[in-house]
Order: C-alpha cells, then sequence, then structure tokens
C-alpha cells in the first residue's frame, strides 16, 4: 500500500468516526413526527416512502422552491444563532428563508428524520479574483441515501444547482442550473472544488463537521464590513419559470434566461412584494448599517 492509499484510508476511518458520533448526536435531538409533517407541508412534498435518490431530488428541488435564500435577519437586527431546532422553526413556524448555515441545517434535520444520513460539510467560496474564502465561509451537505448512495445537497447557496450532485462522480453532471463538476483540488489534502460551467464555485473540505463548528464563519457573515452580506439585503427564490429576486429596493425576475427589473418605489411595494413573492410578512422593513428602517 503506498503513501496516498493510507491517506485516504485514514481519512476515510476518520470521516466514520466523526460520522458516527454526529449522527448519534442528530438522532438523540432529531425532529419530531409533527414537526416532519409541519416541515415537509411548508415545501410542499409528500413524505416520501423510501430514502432514496428519488425523494432525496424531490425534497431538495420542492426546499429551492418554497423558502427564500435570504439575509434579512441581519438588516432587522436579529440574532443568528446556530440551533437546529431554532432554525427549523424558523423556517417551518416563521416562515422565513435564511443564508447557508440556516438552510442546510435544517434541511439536513428534514433529511435524517426522514432516513438519510447526513454530514456537515465546510467549504470556502471563490470570489472574483480565484482566491478562497475565510475557512466555514459555507456550508454543504452530504447526504447518504438509504440505499448507499452519496449525494451533495445544497439549498443554501442562492442560484446553484437545482437538484443534488452525484458526490462520487468526477465527471461533468449536467442539471438544470448548468453543467456541474466536483473535482480534486490542486495542491490540497484531498479536498474538492465544485465548479459550475467551467467556473470554481467553492472548495469542499470532506470532513464532516459539527454545527458549532461554524459559529465563526456565521458570525463573520453576519457582522464583517468585508461579507457581502452586510453590504445589502438579498432574498432570492427559484421558481418554475426562473428565479425571483429583490436586492435592496429592487425586483428582478428572470424567466427563460430573459431578466427584468423594476424599482419598488415606496415601503408598502416593498413589503408586498415580501409578502407575495416570497410568503415573508415584515412589521419592519431591513434596513443596511446606516440606514434608516421602515
Amino acid at each position: 500500500m503506498d503513501d496516498h492509499e493510507e491517506r485516504e484510508e485514514r481519512e476515510e476511518h476518520t470521516e466514520r468516526e466523526e460520522h458516527t458520533e454526529h449522527e448519534e448526536r442528530a438522532e438523540r435531538e432529531g425532529l419530531s413526527d409533527a414537526l416532519v409533517a409541519r416541515y415537509l407541508e411548508r415545501i410542499g412534498a409528500r413524505r416520501p416512502e423510501r430514502a432514496d435518490a428519488e425523494a432525496l431530488r424531490e425534497l431538495h428541488l420542492r426546499h429551492l422552491r418554497t423558502v427564500p435564500f435570504e439575509n434579512l435577519s441581519i438588516h432587522l437586527g436579529e440574532d443568528i444563532v446556530l440551533d437546529e431546532k431554532a432554525l427549523v422553526d424558523k423556517v417551518v413556524t416563521a416562515r422565513r428563508g435564511g443564508f447557508c448555515y440556516e438552510l442546510n441545517t435544517a434541511f439536513a434535520a428534514l433529511l435524517r428524520a426522514l432516513g438519510h444520513r447526513v454530514d456537515l460539510l465546510q467549504a470556502r467560496v471563490f470570489g472574483p479574483d480565484g482566491r478562497v474564502g475565510i475557512p466555514y465561509d459555507h456550508m454543504a451537505l452530504l447526504v447518504r441515501t438509504g440505499d448507499g448512495e452519496r449525494w451533495l445537497a445544497d439549498v443554501g447557496f442562492g442560484d446553484h444547482s437545482h437538484l443534488p450532485l452525484a458526490f462520487d462522480e468526477r465527471g461533468e453532471q449536467t442539471d438544470p442550473a448548468g453543467v456541474f463538476l466536483i473535482r480534486e483540488a490542486p495542491g490540497t489534502d484531498g479536498d474538492l472544488d465544485v465548479v459550475r460551467n467551467g467556473t470554481p464555485r467553492y472548495r469542499l473540505e470532506r470532513r464532516p463537521r459539527a454545527l458549532a463548528d461554524f459559529t465563526a464563519g456565521a458570525w463573520y457573515h453576519r457582522t464583517s464590513p468585508d461579507s457581502h452580506f452586510t453590504r445589502g439585503t438579498i432574498c432570492s427564490l427559484l421558481t418554475e419559470e426562473g428565479r425571483v429576486s429583490i436586492g435592496g429596493r429592487r425586483l428582478y425576475r428572470t424567466v427563460a434566461g430573459e431578466r427584468v427589473e423594476r424599482e419598488l418605489g415606496t415601503d408598502e411595494e416593498l413589503r408586498e412584494a415580501y409578502r407575495d413573492l416570497f410568503g415573508i410578512v415584515l412589521d419592519e422593513l431591513p434596513a443596511v448599517r446606516g440606514e434608516a428602517r421602515g
């Protein structure tokens, strides 16, 4: 056995041990049947009969079409706590969305309750200059279905793949959002680059992580002036025709690849757009630091 094989064997052994620990903890703290039913109602899905790839794809797509990618809590002065039950409650009861740490944590809880095995993976997002961001910049999910297949699920990256990606496939994968590739990251100790249409999106570490590990990354993105999340508001949702988004006070609609936009001139127009397009009812409007709230 050469050094590379030995390293891979050690990594797999470590992953199995860490996965077992995280899975046992998740099972102890899992969702009740009643909450699972409410979550499925929230995303318009029936309870799957089996924890297989077909069920995962259906849940993934429905989640993207019903639970918005949004950062409104940052600009409403709401605390963001990395607690599984609190995040599920935000999605299910408050009928809100969130960013990656929130959405993928909640989705992981649902998947586990439905019989999938799920690990949290940390990733670093590629910037426009081609450099990767901070550690724990992003959270994605490694999902093992009941038949043993491994999938990369991600309902918290905004405009990304509509369906889970086959985690162990190194060839091109065609998705409604484009052509994706999971490839070995050069110059790393086994990391993977997730690529869309030839452009690297994020660098994924294979080692399973606990939710608490993402605390620093979440804190950075909700407080740092260098994070794009603190610089403006975003609320975005996949639709059957394309995508609908609100950025600041502008409404963007993409249908069949064509994007149109318009200004939401009044506070009432903005509130109505959040309510009618995303199901988000706001007592006050979010305001970027230095702006007055509406």
